[in-house]
């Protein structure tokens, strides 16, 4: 049987609600060979022009029902408040910080792709649909260009939200206000009952916690379905009495294999991460966002966070910001914690982040596109020549630190495809290149 094409098959499901959010097409493409993806420059939001007049045209409006859609989904990832709830976070009253520039046009810097092929920077992004990309080298802003979307415009970046929670949780530790050995009981009793009852903090912030959590995106009866409902992401069908918040929903996943034996990719550790740093802190994690790193680090613009019926902050795939702000919070890691004349965070919790995780555990993710990494404090670590590790979200979310080469790269995106292996192998070579080009 031939086999579909992989946005053919997206609209099939989603229009019969299988599919949740916008992540949906990596399950797809596990089966699937080749997919045709729409050109591009067709679905550049300028192109589209949706939301534009007053009231828009029934063919331009993007709302629930046609927000998880593509290339709908593409004006949804920028315009997140306006589609679902969400809690500002602030960047205080001061001036934005300086970011001062060496530009260099690197839109034709040629290199070869997974296939040996040759291309350059502006084919990279514009055939990983990217709209936006910031390179800084030490510190200054050596390359910046958006595709599709503006300076000013907060992106969603869905899990490179987990990085920023398992940051605030690593300096936490550090403070002794979060002890990593500790059960998750000690600081969420209401937990007890639940896959975290006898799973120890570190194993969450590493996500070596064995928990019965499966996203597969094509099937309701898994896990990820309710926890969509359960986060406001997916409206639940008329039928559903199930949890309708991200707490309740936690307490009901159970238990599944041994903790610590291995590292399996869940996003429900990083909202368990995040209902600690909240119990420490007694704070929304907006507040501690903004107190902790968006004031310090001199933001130009705010950021938000989605959060369900209640309140509840998604922190495992809910920050929304924009590219500068991002690669400002990039060089403060850079340098070890610190920017913009404070001490953001301590140099002991990057030093302990960088280092990375159980390598051997790591094999046990089954993610062969990811070979040879880690994962630490919710961060991926490459433990190449260079010393890289990044942040990552579906779609094409990265920020991506390369202490060697002194560059920090932020990339946002509107990729079609959900999932990091599709283009993961020529984003590595993209990688290698920029490191190339800021150190001549």
């Amino acid at each position: 049987m031939k086999p579909l094409n992989p946005l053919t098959l997206f609209r099939l499901v989603s229009a019969r609600r299988l599919v949740p959010a916008v992540w949906a097409l990596s399950c797809v493409l596990a089966h699937a060979q080749a997919p045709q993806l729409p050109p591009p420059d067709s679905v550049l939001l300028d192109k589209l022009g949706y939301m534009r007049s007053f009231p828009p045209t029934s063919d331009k409006q993007v709302d629930q029902s046609n927000r998880i859609k593509y290339p709908q989904m593409s004006w949804a990832l920028q315009n997140t408040r306006q589609l679902l709830p969400t809690h500002n976070i602030r960047r205080g009253a001061r001036a934005p910080s300086e970011l001062p520039r060496s530009e260099k046009n690197l839109d034709e810097w040629a290199f070869a792709d997974e296939k040996g092929a040759r291309t350059t920077v502006a084919d990279w992004q514009r055939d990983t649909y990217t709209d936006a990309l910031v390179v800084l080298h030490r510190g200054r802003i050596v390359y910046e260009r958006y595709r599709n979307t503006r300076p000013e415009t907060p992106h969603l970046l869905f899990s490179v939200t987990k990085s920023f929670t398992g940051l605030i949780a690593a300096q936490l530790a550090h403070e002794g206000k979060i002890d990593p050995n500790a059960m998750v009981t000690q600081y969420v009793p209401e937990l007890a009952d639940s896959a975290w009852g006898d799973m120890k903090v570190r194993e969450v912030m590493d996500m070596t916690g064995a928990v019965k959590f499966r996203e597969v995106y094509t099937d309701p009866s898994t896990e990820i379905f309710p926890y969509l409902y359960a986060s406001a992401m997916l409206p639940p069908p008329p039928n559903y009495a199930g949890p309708r918040d991200i707490y309740s929903f936690l307490k009901t996943l159970k238990k599944e294999g041994e903790h610590g034996a291995g590292f399996v990719y869940r996003t429900v550790h990083s909202e368990v991460l995040g209902w600690i740093v909240s119990r420490v802190t007694g704070k929304h994690f907006a507040e501690v966002m903004s107190e902790r790193i968006w004031s310090k680090l001199g933001m130009e613009e705010d950021a938000y966070v989605l959060v369900d019926s209640v309140g509840t902050p998604l922190q495992g795939a809910g920050l929304n910001a924009t590219a500068r702000d991002l690669a400002r919070f990039g060089e403060m890691l850079r340098r070890g914690g610190e920017f913009n004349g404070q001490r953001i965070l301590d140099k002991a919790v990057i030093e302990d982040t960088v280092k990375g995780g159980d390598r051997e555990k790591f094999k046990a993710s089954g993610m062969a596109f990811r070979a040879g990494y880690s994962y630490r404090n919710q961060w991926w670590m490459l433990h190449n020549a260079d010393g890289a590790y990044e942040a990552s979200g579906v779609h094409g979310q990265m920020v991506r630190i390369n202490p060697a080469a002194e560059m920090v790269v932020v990339k946002l995106s509107s990729h079609p495809v959900a999932g990091a292996g599709f283009t993961h192998p020529l984003t590595l070579k993209a990688w290698a290149a920029l490191a190339e080009a800021v150190r001549r």
